[in-house]
Parts: structure tokens; sequence; C-alpha cells
């Protein structure tokens, strides 16, 4: 066989191998990762109102449905790391005994009282005695009279889980306050019970009032009474 005949050969070939790859099927065939292969993209820093419009949009089934939400689980950075609890009866009775984590002393209670008023006033009232606008000594629209916080005698880890998880009428918090928040919030509730007292560093409301009173010695006593 002769050199050019080889190289025609050769030719038809090459020809033929090349008009069998560009036909028009161009399916890649099964997608090991077809979140990853269809996913639809978004812009780095582009609002999460955007983001949700353009997941709304995606017509593709295996294009991922983006919530705005985190995924559960997450911890925000500088977050406090959460309490494992849950809203069953055995959980909340075991929640009493846990104590804020936050010392007092170091609590911004002007940032506590703000939460407090945004969030909890609106049923406890501002003086935490449970007469806020929804109940309004009895004429407003709540028949019952939400919690005196001030006279209730309900532990710390008990507000918290409440906070946490609602009860009753009152419903839960988690989504309003970070965890860290609503530690703030039960800190300035425990300062009204203490009288405003903040105490000493690592100290709660109620060790720091405990602390505040001074035993009535003779001498005390002497010093106190009136002159005559």
């Amino acid at each position: 066989m002769s050199i050019n005949k080889i190289v025609k050969a050769g030719l038809v070939i090459v020809a033929a191998v090349a008009l069998f790859s560009c036909g028009t099927r161009r399916s890649p065939g099964r997608a090991y990762m077809p979140d990853m292969t269809y996913s639809v993209a978004y812009e780095t820093y582009a609002p999460a109102q955007q983001r949700l419009e353009a997941s709304a949009k995606a017509k593709n089934e295996l294009s991922p449905f983006y919530s705005g939400m985190p995924v559960p689980g997450t911890i925000a950075r500088g977050e406090m790391l959460p309490i494992h609890m849950s809203s069953n009866r055995d959980s909340a009775m075991s929640a009493a005994g846990i104590k804020n984590p936050l010392e007092l002393a170091k609590v911004d209670l002007k940032e506590a009282e703000r939460l407090f008023l945004i969030n909890c006033a609106i049923c406890h009232g501002t003086k935490l005695d449970g007469n806020g606008p929804l109940y309004n000594g009895g004429n407003g629209p709540f028949a019952a009279k939400p919690a005196d916080l001030v006279a209730s005698a309900m532990t710390e880890g008990s507000m918290f889980h409440v906070a946490t998880f609602g009860k009753g009428q009152m419903g839960s918090y988690a989504s309003q306050l970070t965890t860290t928040q609503r530690w703030e919030v039960i800190a300035y509730i425990h300062s009204k019970k203490a009288g405003g007292s903040t105490g000493a560093p690592g100290m709660n409301a109620d060790s720091a009032a405990a602390a505040s009173a001074k035993p009535v010695t003779a001498d005390s006593a002497k010093a106190a009474a009136p002159k005559g």
C-alpha cells in the first residue's frame, strides 16, 4: 500500500471521528452531584430577599431552595453556646437548676432593659408587675393577668426555659432574642428582684440581695436608735 493511500485512509478515519464526536447529543449522562451541577448562582453579598426571589424563580427541580434561614444548629460568631434542652416537662424541671452564665455585674442593664421593654413589657409591664398594655388592669385584650416577674419565685433557668420554648399563652422568644440576649433580660429581671443591685461579679441577683443585708448587732442597733 502506497503512502498516499495510507494518508488518505487516515484522513478519512479522522474525519469520521470528528463528525461522530460533533453530534447533537450533549448529555453528560448522570450527574454525580446534581445540586452542584445545576446550582443557582447567587451574588456573594446580594441581599437575602434577592436570593429568595432568585430561588423562587428557579425552574429546574434540581435547583436548591434558599429559605434565608441558617442551617439548624448553626451558632452565630461571638454567640454563647446553647444549653441543650427541649420543650418536654422533664427538661423544664431540670432547667430550674440552671444558673445564669452571665456575671450580673458585667451585664449592660440599660441594654437589657431596652430588650425587655421591646419584647416583654407589652405583657409584663414596665414595672414587671404583669400589668402591661395587653392586661391594663383588666381593661385590656387579655382577661388573665400575666406573671408578676418581681414577685415570681421562678429561677433563672426556669425563666430561660420559658423564654426559649414558651409556656401557656406565652410563645417562644428564641427567634427574637439570641441566647445571650435572653440571659441579659433575665439578669435585668433579677436585678429588679434584688432592688436594682447589680451585686458582685459572679453573683446572681438573689445572692447579691442576701449579701447586701447586714446583720443587726447590739452596736449597730444602738447607733441606729434615736437620740433623746
